[in-house]
């Protein structure tokens, strides 16, 4: 863990965009699994092809000008279900669950750092297909899609490690929605979504979301990290950080990624302020936060107060 923050720290300003498949120095361990059981048909190796080649794409390629070690690779998951198949157009409707985590310093514990549902998932292709992809001509809805998610899990994982660490590489992820605005297919437009993936990279990198941005470090690095020296100074960073999304929520009432976070984070919230240790004041205080941005969730922020 500590290697991995150090190298984030010093190689930002090293960030490349150009994308190489140099071996052994990939960002991403990505597993593709998809579920075609909705889909009648007799060619099921389009699916299985399908998969290694997404699999192959995101984990083959070097994404950034950093070097990661075996050990440092970002574990993320693609879970992609497919409605529809159309054989005669190559066209797959879909949906994806992306998730992305990352181990806690000293534990045998991983957290989760991104979990978002993408519900236009759509693409075409063609069995045997090869995937390629530029940030100068993004013009396959598929690589377009598996590369904004590469850089924003990539973006997001280097947030945790260093503040706002992630900066250069979420900008390829806010070129590549710019540059598929002419694809023709749903989800890189403003105003379609709030949930969509304009939205997220919009909302993620807007200046009034900034302590959003800011709650990835101290909520991560500062908290999680290092609970396992010191459970009340773990317990206030994360204290912090939860004070951090309250801002946020304010400043951009419409941005869903504060309700995304206490979606993938409730349990985790439950377990850390539930405690009986901690005072019923930051208790209180906590689930007035999380209660106010996501209230669907008050069965079990019930659990914080008890």
């Amino acid at each position: 863990m500590r290697s991995r923050f150090t190298l984030i720290k010093n190689a930002i300003v090293l960030f490349l965009s150009v994308l190489s498949l140099d071996a052994g120095a990939q960002e991403l361990n990505a597993k593709i699994v998809i579920n075609h059981a909705q889909v009648s048909t007799s060619r099921t190796s389009v699916f299985e092809n399908l998969e290694n080649s997404m699999t192959a794409f995101l984990n083959e390629r070097q994404w950034t000008g950093m070097q990661y070690k075996e050990n440092e690779k970002i574990n993320c998951t693609f879970s992609i279900t497919i409605a529809k198949y159309d054989e005669a157009e190559n066209r797959f409707t879909a949906t994806a669950q992306i998730q992305s985590t990352r181990p806690v310093f000293n534990a045998t514990y991983t957290t989760t750092v991104l979990n978002v549902k993408d519900e236009k998932f759509n693409f075409d292709f063609q069995e045997f297909d090869q995937l390629n992809f530029t940030l100068e001509q993004v013009d396959n809805n598929l690589t377009a899609m598996l590369a904004y998610y590469a850089y924003l899990i990539i973006g997001m994982d280097m947030d945790t490690m260093a503040p706002k660490g992630g900066t250069e590489v979420l900008r390829q992820a806010e070129n590549i929605v710019n540059n598929a605005q002419n694809l023709g297919f749903e989800g890189w437009k403003a105003f379609d979504d709030s949930k969509n993936r304009f939205a997220i990279i919009n909302d993620y990198l807007d200046g009034g979301m900034e302590p959003f941005r800011d709650l990835q470090y101290v909520y991560y690095r500062n908290g999680l990290d290092t609970m396992a020296d010191n459970v009340e100074t773990g317990r206030a960073a994360v204290f912090e950080a939860m004070q951090l999304l309250k801002t946020a929520h304010e400043n951009k009432a419409l941005s869903s990624l504060p309700q995304f976070f206490t979606d993938y984070k409730r349990d985790e919230i439950v377990s850390i302020f539930g405690d009986k240790s901690v005072k019923q004041e930051e208790k209180e205080t906590v689930y007035d936060i999380v209660s106010g941005i996501n209230a669907s969730q008050n069965d079990y922020w019930d659990k914080i107060k008890k």
